[in-house]
């Protein structure tokens, strides 16, 4: 039988979280004497320092280091750019890990984990229709059951990952999952609002609203839910195990990723905590794999095709080794600081 587990070890959440708290003291003790105003000089030193710990493996995030807009576009702007994207043609669903499936679209990931008591799925597209063809028709290419999907989590609360999930839910009694922050959103004031995307869940009696650091357990499987706010302030970014040729990697699927909710400072800041907390996680619990829910920032589709084509045995490249996902959220956090510091000179 599925179940939420909420903390179950709290010793061990306690000496955790105790750790963490000591690593980001010393960080920041160590950050202070070196931080200086906002300046056209620090935009540099940051988006340097982006470059630099991308070097050319991670070079795709280095997007985010691009002046984001101070404010939303225009509805008529925002529809016609996500119908451009939405109608690109969808890759080939794919096989990453033992566990692992992509079942996403060329612009937005959609992942299946297998577990020994049925299917957790990670987002659920733009709309009931990509639902339909890329995630129950993905899944059935792959020898996969859409029947078993038990889980739908939605890393947050915009339509390219939630638009989907009601249509599964229905038809599976599948329960959605969202960080409270999320939830909310969705039931109040969206962040996006788009005719391009499907309506966003109701919540219903079974749906579970997830703190920081929940597990969410199904047969032999346990995923760990860690809130990351910045691209909302409830995303999620679950971490869980993956094997590959007997092996077990520890895997994090970084919730959301780009700076599209103009200028606000606050949140900027948020963003760049979660990356360093994040790191603090990845570095503890070795984590070698990380995937993003939009293909653009971890190479998945490049990945899956030479996945295709290399022998068996040979070395997973969704395996890109602990120091590579801390190199990626240092990334991801040094953009941050440089967008902040543009937002401050405006």
């Amino acid at each position: 039988m599925a179940f939420l587990l909420r903390k179950n070890s709290r010793t061990l959440l306690l000496k955790t979280t105790a750790l963490a708290a000591v690593a980001a003291f010393i960080q920041g003790c160590a950050q202070t004497p070196a931080q200086q105003p906002p300046s056209e000089a620090t935009i540099a030193a940051h988006v340097a320092a982006a470059t630099r710990d991308a070097g050319t493996d991670l070079a795709p995030l280095l997007t985010l280091c691009k002046p984001a807009p101070a404010a939303q576009p225009p509805q008529a702007e925002l529809d016609k750019g996500l119908r451009a994207l939405i109608d690109k043609p969808a890759p080939p669903p794919g096989k990453t890990f033992d566990n692992l499936y992509f079942v996403g679209a060329d612009w937005v990931s959609a992942w299946a984990i297998k577990t020994s008591d049925g299917i957790i799925l990670i987002d659920a597209l733009n709309n009931q229709m990509e639902a339909a063809a890329l995630i129950e028709g993905g899944m059935r290419r792959l020898g996969l059951d859409p029947a078993q999907i038990k889980y739908v989590v939605v890393t947050h609360g915009h339509g390219d990952h939630y638009g989907g999930a009601p249509y599964l839910a229905q038809k599976y009694r599948a329960r959605v999952v969202m960080s409270e922050a999320d939830w909310t959103m969705t039931e109040t004031k969206l962040e996006f609002a788009t005719p391009v995307w499907g309506a966003p869940p109701k919540r219903g009696a079974g749906d579970l609203s997830v703190k920081d650091g929940d597990r969410l357990v199904l047969g032999d499987t346990t995923v760990t839910l860690y809130i990351t706010p910045g691209h909302t302030m409830g995303t999620i970014s679950p971490v869980f195990d993956v094997t590959s040729n007997g092996q077990k990697h520890r895997a994090m699927l970084w919730g959301g990723t780009a700076f599209n909710f103009g200028k606000n400072v606050p949140r900027l800041g948020s963003y760049i905590d979660a990356t360093r907390r994040m790191g603090t996680v990845a570095e503890a619990q070795k984590i070698d794999v990380l995937v993003s829910n939009h293909s653009g920032y971890d190479g998945s589709q490049g990945k899956l095709a030479a996945l295709k084509q290399q022998p068996a045995g040979a070395a997973n490249p969704f395996v890109i080794g602990t120091p590579a996902v801390s190199r990626a959220l240092n990334v991801m956090g040094e953009c941050a600081q440089a967008q902040r510091d543009r937002f401050v000179l405006q």
